[in-house]
């Protein structure tokens, strides 16, 4: 990996990585590194695509396509993609011609555009037939539930744990079935022990990047939707996790754990929680293919990571012009 300097790094990314977090240099003089000190080494970029939503329509395949091609074309290109779930519009309530369909999208432009490995994270709207009101389905057919989705990104169990370049990256399954509102964010106690060991198996001098579709924890999404029209705020449990208590209190007692990156509510965000930066990194699709969401455009973060535990995210723009 090539070494920059100290003033690169900071022109590059326009942040200076110190803690547990990313500090912007303007804030506080008293923040900034030395001039004896040297610029910490990034070992690690990858770009974060998450929410797709790639359909027949609304040339969603042309832009899925253009986001892949935009990615994969910066002079500094990134190691891997992380996809970060809800690759196809959706499979919850349709019908199983219409799943097949948009995962033949999926795989099209895939095969087609992406050269560099992908990390998968499984998206509510992957999976298929939980609400059985729209999508008809009996809940028998061999598609049923998470199962169609995890053949189709090719992955054995939906939550996992890797290695790379010194960090430890922890991929989350945020989707739990909860027959009366088709789904919760949140983990079951089975995928909570797991973490909580995967965890404490992790050398303490190790970083952690923590990776789910749903934020754990986000203040963008308050604002999706009209969370407010009751007079008091209601975020749902579908926006960010229900259980992000227990889960940040897991995080605590594990001071390697810096940064977590979901999508799910197509608009862009950053908090800093007990030590840990929670990133909302926006969405390929926009507004579901429909331009901007709010303040957020079409588009995907470039990430990087580095050397004890510092990071810079940057969000990038496609120029996505919806098709009418």
């Amino acid at each position: 990996m090539k070494r920059i300097t100290r003033r690169e790094w900071m022109v590059k990314t326009g942040v200076a990585a110190l803690g547990t977090g990313i500090v912007a240099p303007a804030q506080s003089a008293a923040l900034q590194p030395t001039r004896s000190e040297s610029p910490p080494r990034r070992v690690l970029r990858f770009a974060h695509l998450t929410d797709i939503h790639v359909q027949p329509e609304r040339g969603a395949e042309a832009g899925m396509a253009a986001a892949l091609r935009h990615a994969q074309s910066h002079p500094d290109p990134p190691a891997f993609i992380l996809q970060g779930g809800d690759a196809i519009m959706d499979g919850l309530g349709v019908s199983l011609d219409r799943l097949r369909k948009q995962w033949a999208c999926w795989h099209r432009v895939y095969a087609a555009e992406c050269r560099l490995p992908v990390e998968h994270v499984l998206g509510n709207h992957d999976i298929f037939g939980w609400d059985r009101q729209k999508s008809k389905a009996s809940g028998t057919e061999p598609e049923y539930g998470k199962r169609h989705a995890l053949e189709q990104l090719g992955l054995d169990r939906s939550y996992r744990s890797f290695d790379r370049a010194g960090w430890h990256f922890v991929v989350l399954d945020s989707v739990h079935h909860d027959p009366s509102g088709v789904y919760t964010a949140r983990l079951d106690d089975e995928q909570f022990e797991w973490l909580a060991a995967d965890l404490a198996a992790t050398d303490p001098s190790v970083p952690v990047i923590i990776c789910s579709h749903i934020p754990i924890i986000a203040a963008c999404a308050y604002f999706d939707g009209e969370n407010e029209k009751t007079g008091n705020w209601v975020v749902p449990g579908r926006w960010i996790h229900i259980d992000a208590r227990r889960i940040k209190d897991l995080f605590v007692r594990h001071p390697n754990v810096k940064i977590a990156v979901s999508g799910h509510i197509h608009l862009t965000d950053r908090v800093d929680y007990a030590g840990v930066t929670y990133l909302c990194n926006g969405a390929v699709s926009g507004n579901w293919w429909k331009g901007a969401y709010d303040q957020t455009p079409a588009g995907y973060a470039l990430i990087d990571l580095y050397e004890g535990g510092g990071f810079a995210r940057q969000y990038v723009d496609i120029g996505w012009q919806p098709v009418t």
